[in-house]
């Protein structure tokens, strides 16, 4: 059984004062269905902006629901940490579905989606072509799935990174394993994107967000997983992108990369902006190793002959340090260790 951090009377009263309004339980019901914005929100309660805002802010003073900046749009999502995250979903978990109120804010809340969705599309279909002609120089990407999917394994884990989350497949891929899920990215097109892609796979526990990759906005030390995929060759500081990877794992934690063997396609620099022409086994051990990351194995898929010439390498690493169990470490964790 899980234990729970305690806190002072004062402090959990001002919590439960924070929750106990029905507008705000409303959002918190809404912000349990996945990231929303100010204009989002006012849509859906059917509010206006400054009271919307009012709501969203006594939340935030209470440590319920956390902020980010995307451009000129502020995104709201419940809190990070397992403590509110469980305090909230204990509170959301015993509104009933069939109330009207919160029946009509989910009919809402689906148009909102709908709207992302179609923006998603939009997008694809703009840029689809590109993409379609680098999936073509390389291997099936289901069995590049596969692969990953055996790699990490079945067994339950915390927290997942997705660093250059693109179109959000890796949070969609490994939903079923972790418990919180992050994915950062530069693009606010492609942010749209996975926001769709997940609303559509009914993903919840997994949020999208801003964020360089070389300065990642997330806590460190908190990931079981890491994963890059497809992203160092676009990259001109690969190593430091690993460096900062590693940094952001939990002891014992695991970085998962997926990219190109070497390789001498010119053309993908100058059609595709692709900075790294593939990289080796042993370049990759060694900023591996320069960032404190074991690794443990690697795997690759070469190219039907017909499809021209991009060998796609997996690389598994760990964290080197141990996660020293005490009794303040749940079972849980200690589990996944």
């Amino acid at each position: 059984m899980q234990k729970r951090s305690q806190v002072g009377l004062s402090t959990l009263v001002d919590t439960l004062k924070a929750a106990a309004e029905s507008s705000r339980l409303r959002i918190l019901v809404l912000l349990s269905r996945g990231d929303l914005t100010v204009s989002d929100l006012t849509e859906i309660l059917n509010q206006s902006q400054p009271r919307v805002s009012r709501h969203l802010k006594l939340l935030l003073e209470a440590g319920l629901i956390g902020r980010y900046q995307e451009g000129s749009w502020a995104f709201f999502r419940l809190a990070d940490t397992e403590d509110e995250r469980g305090f909230i979903h204990s509170l959301v978990g015993r509104v009933r579905s069939s109330d009207p109120q919160v029946e009509r804010d989910m009919e809402r809340l689906a148009s909102v989606k709908r709207r992302r969705q179609e923006r998603a599309s939009e997008y694809f279909r703009e840029n689809a072509a590109g993409w379609d002609h680098v999936r073509s120089l390389h291997a099936s990407e289901s069995a590049v799935e596969a692969a990953m999917l055996k790699l990490v394994g079945d067994r339950p884990f915390q927290a997942m990174l997705d660093l250059g989350t693109g179109t959000g497949r890796l949070l969609e891929l490994f939903a079923p394993l972790y418990r919180r899920g992050v994915g950062l990215d530069m693009s606010r097109e492609m942010l749209a994107v996975a926001r769709a892609n997940l609303d559509h796979a009914g993903i919840a526990h997994a949020q999208v967000r801003l964020g360089d990759i070389y300065a990642p906005p997330v806590e460190r030390d908190a990931y079981d997983l890491v994963t890059i995929h497809q992203v160092l060759h676009y990259l001109d500081d690969p190593a430091h992108a690993i460096r900062e990877a590693a940094r952001l794992l939990r002891p014992s934690g695991r970085l998962l990369i997926v990219d190109f063997a070497p390789h001498t396609l010119e053309a993908l620099r100058d059609e595709h902006a692709h900075q790294r022409l593939g990289f080796s086994d042993r370049q990759i051990a060694e900023w591996f190793g320069e960032a404190g990351i074991e690794l443990e194995k690697t795997q690759e898929f070469a190219p039907d002959a017909s499809q021209g010439g991009l060998t796609v390498k997996l690389w598994m690493g760990r964290d080197r340090r141990l996660l020293v169990a005490d009794p303040s470490t749940t079972e849980f964790e200690r589990e996944i260790a």
